[in-house]
């Protein structure tokens, strides 16, 4: 049974890619660049630096083997106002287990605040709403994203230190490879292959994005909801915040619910004895 301000790696992972899953906190000290999807990295010598950003929030501490260096660093994040609980087993316990990591050598520079800054091209239809999904929830949560002409975003990129997605140029990393998309390309760099339901996402993605339909009888909705979207928002930010809420939920059916069906009853006959 798991201890008092405790979570179990088995329970923890079925919290990742939720908007409404605990912040991760990884407080080692040692240069292992695997992280739990969606952490953030922080000293624990710095908290009284980075602790009032978490008021209030539900929080789960990781350290390499669960001990005294989570236990202190929760118990100083409850008495700042969070609800902090920390990692059973520590990352060891999660490796030991076989659940994901994420590979932090790959993902791009952060700013002196910690976060990732993208910038891509303006008015995002399928891929440009899915990359930042796939980002915001399992690789930095407070990352931002520019929307810019497409004619602009490489010099955006480099008068901004942001990093270019999903454009038309055999340079940039984050794009498409040949018959795969770019959330395909991301979801394979940065590790996350493994992750329950995100490789079914991503099939569901590719035939969206690349008028191939017939990849997944899904993709043909993608398109029709993701189009649908992009003509109710003339702002871009607010297309994406609407956007995250449907790759939520897709997300969380391609993990847990493709076997379920629905039924509607009410239009059958009511059996002998039953009814008028």
């Amino acid at each position: 049974m798991p201890g008092i301000h405790t979570i179990a790696p088995d329970k923890l992972v079925r919290l990742l890619g939720t908007p409404r899953g605990p912040a991760i906190i990884d407080i080692r000290s040692d240069a292992d660049q695997r992280l739990i999807p969606g952490s953030v990295r922080r000293s624990f010598a710095d908290i009284p630096d980075w602790a009032p950003g978490l008021v209030g929030a539900s929080v789960v501490v990781a350290c390499g083997d669960g001990g005294a260096l989570s236990h202190g660093t929760a118990a100083w994040l409850r008495q700042a106002g969070a609800d902090a609980d920390i990692l059973e087993g520590g990352m060891a316990g999660w490796i030991d287990a076989g659940h994901p990591l994420l590979d932090d050598a790959v993902v791009p520079a952060r700013d002196p605040a910690g976060r990732t800054l993208w910038v891509t091209r303006a008015r995002p239809k399928i891929d440009r709403i899915a990359c930042p999904w796939l980002i915001r929830r399992f690789v930095d949560p407070a990352a931002m994203f520019l929307f810019v002409p497409a004619s602009e975003v490489l010099a955006v990129a480099a008068r901004m230190g942001a990093t270019p997605f999903d454009v038309e140029d055999t340079s940039v990393r984050w794009t498409h490879d040949g018959d795969l998309c770019t959330f395909d390309v991301m979801v394979t760099a940065f590790g996350l292959n493994h992750v329950d339901g995100l490789a079914r996402l991503a099939v569901i993605v590719r035939g969206a994005d690349t008028a191939r339909l017939d990849l997944a009888p899904e993709a043909a909705g993608l398109l029709a909801i993701s189009l649908g979207l992009s003509r109710l928002y003339g702002d871009d930010l607010e297309q994406l915040d609407a956007g995250l809420t449907l790759y939520d939920a897709l997300y969380r059916w391609c993990r847990d619910a493709t076997g379920e069906t629905h039924d509607w009853t009410s239009h059958k006959a009511p059996r002998p004895g039953k009814g008028a």
